[in-house]
């Protein structure tokens, strides 16, 4: 077999990998979790900053995740809206929180976001390879001060995302991607 044939893990990994939205309600372990915010913390990150920090809600703890984000919609929305949402939170086992500190030094701060969002996707394929979905959301709640006091984010800090975590009770197929060598410009 040529070399450019053979399939490596990591790449295959990389292919397999989907976001998932769909949880079974088994819990997943803290050990687990542990594990996995410990391997993606091998993310590169410029200056060894590590510009990233955690807040986790599992158990009956998601309820107060779950309603702080509930708290951020409009009456109307609240009102269509709310309980469907308040439900579909709490039955996500786990909702992490991914924090990055904001550099005042505009070079730094991009570096730094840059850096978490690197450790997301090394979350994410460690999530995979060990039978966890993971989806990676930025929605409008992330910026609301409310939001962002209850859970514990401080000045200086942004939310990269919120990962909801758990073993997956529908997978969805694969998408097809625009070929890199499609985007690319080459300048020889």
């Amino acid at each position: 077999m040529h070399q450019d044939q053979l399939e490596y893990p990591v790449a295959q990994l990389i292919r397999d990998r989907r976001t998932v939205r769909q949880f079974r309600e088994d819990p997943v372990p803290q050990l687990l979790i542990t594990k996995l915010l410990d391997i993606a913390c091998w993310a590169p990150n410029h200056g060894f900053r590590e510009p990233w920090r955690f807040i986790q809600y599992r158990g009956e703890a998601r309820r107060t995740f779950a309603e702080s984000v509930v708290a951020t919609f409009s009456a109307e929305e609240k009102e269509k809206n709310g309980d469907r949402r308040l439900a579909y939170y709490m039955d996500i086992p786990v909702h992490l929180i991914v924090v990055a500190k904001e550099d005042p030094r505009a070079k730094q701060r991009e570096e730094d976001f840059a850096a978490v969002c690197c450790w997301i996707q090394n979350f994410q394929l460690a999530a995979w390879e060990r039978g966890l979905g993971v989806v990676w959301k930025t929605n409008p709640y992330l910026h609301a001060p409310a939001f962002r006091e209850t859970v514990g984010v401080h000045a200086g800090e942004r939310i990269a995302a919120v990962l909801h975590v758990g073993y997956p009770a529908a997978i969805p197929d694969a998408r097809p991607r625009i070929s890199g060598e499609s985007l690319l410009t080459l300048h020889e």
